[in-house]
This record gives structure tokens, sequence and C-alpha cells, in this order.
């Protein structure tokens, strides 16, 4: 297993880039596979790492890469949490999707969102649907010219925290991510268990000392194979 990539650690918390394909948490590993949460705690205190304290504040998909930062005090872990609840951070996605039949330079996405049903999966429904909730997402369209083609590379910034609330909402338009069968997809992504969804970015404050935190994943070497570089501007 690769070592933990490590972004940024102080007293108070700790921001990793998580590779695609691993769990982030939790207890659906298969046999043999580490979740990220496992191999933060053996970093934190080999000796004995379920005696760490490690608060989890966010989350990111199996699929997905990228920023994911943890508390190590309870203290850091209510004050991270509360931002994420009244949406104090800011979040950006990028993602490589099938091109659809319109892809516009700029927009938002705003849609009603069902939580996952029993197949895992949620759906993109009429306004005011029972038990379902807005989700909007900002949506910015770069230029790259090495893409093959009928792709696209988004950058998301989602205002709205639903679970698969990217995956979902580009699946409804005709642009499902590369590799999420899921959600229909028809190419194929490495690695295994991998999508091209990229938690590229996370702006915080620091839970404790108040100032401005910017964390910053590299992408994955499967995104320059495809011809999108780490460098953008804007």
């Amino acid at each position: 297993m690769k070592p933990l990539a490590v972004l940024y650690e102080d007293s108070d918390c700790l921001a990793v880039a998580k590779p695609a394909g691993q769990f982030s948490q939790g207890t659906w590993a298969p046999p043999g596979e580490m979740t990220l949460e496992e191999a933060v705690r053996r970093y934190l205190d080999a000796g004995d790492p379920a005696s760490v304290y490690l608060g989890i504040v966010h989350r990111l998909d199996r699929p997905t890469s990228g920023v994911l930062l943890w508390a190590k005090t309870p203290r850091a872990a209510r004050r991270l949490s509360t931002q994420f609840e009244r949406r104090r951070v800011v979040k950006e996605y990028w993602a490589i999707v099938e091109l659809g039949p319109s892809c516009p330079a700029a927009t938002s996405w705003c849609d009603w969102l069902t939580r996952p049903s029993e197949t895992g999966l949620a759906r993109v429904v009429a306004p005011g649907t029972p038990g379902a909730r807005p989700a909007v997402t900002r949506v910015r369209r770069e230029m790259a010219p090495a893409l093959p083609p009928g792709r696209a590379w988004l950058r998301l910034w989602p205002e709205t925290g639903r679970t698969h609330q990217l995956r979902a909402q580009a699946a409804a338009r005709g642009m499902p991510i590369l590799g999420d069968a899921a959600y229909g997809s028809t190419s194929s992504f490495e690695p295994a268990h991998a999508i091209a969804l990229h938690a590229r970015l996370l702006e915080v404050r620091h839970p404790i000392l108040q100032t401005p935190m910017r964390f910053v994943a590299p992408l994955p070497d499967a995104w320059h194979s495809l011809g999108v570089q780490d460098a953008v501007s804007g």
C-alpha cells in the first residue's frame, strides 16, 4: 500500500490526499483492503491505532480521489463540522465527463435530489418531491485540447452537500463521469473502483486559530494520461 499522502498536519487537524478506489471509512472494505481511516490511525500511532481520536468532518465516495480533512481533537471536530454544516467552506471538484448534447462554458446545476435508495443511487426528481432536497452546483468547462473526443473537463463547486450530488447531477444531463458505471458511464477509468472525480481544493478556517487554510490535492496519474494537467488559472 502506498504511503499516506499528507497535505497538512498540526496538533488540531490533518489533511490528506485520498486515492481513488479506497473507502474513506466504515466496515465495507473487502478483506485485505485498508480504509483511509485505518491508514490515518496507523500513521498517527502505529503502536496503538485504536486509541487515536479521529474526527470525521466530511466524506468522499470510494471511487473519488482528493482532499480529505480530519480533526485530531473533539474541539477541532466540532468547529470544523460547524463550518461544513453552515456552508462556510469552499469545495472545488474536477471531473472528466462523457460529453453530452449540451455542455455550456459556465452554468449552475439546480436540482432536487433524493437520498440514495436501496440500490445505492441518488436521483434527480421533480422540485418538491417528498424526501428530496435541493442540490446546487456551479460549473465551468475548461479547455483540455489533449482530451480524447467525446470528453469534457469540468470544474465543479457544490454549494450543497448531498450524497452523490455531482455524480447524479452530471448523469441527469447526459454527461456521466468517466468510469461511473453506476450512473451510466460506458467508459472505464483507472485504477479499479475509480471514477474521474477529484476533490481538487478545500478552503476552511483553522478550527482554533481561525486563519484561512487552503488544501490542493495533486491530480492522479490517470488524469495526466488523458491530457488534464495540474496547472489552471482562475
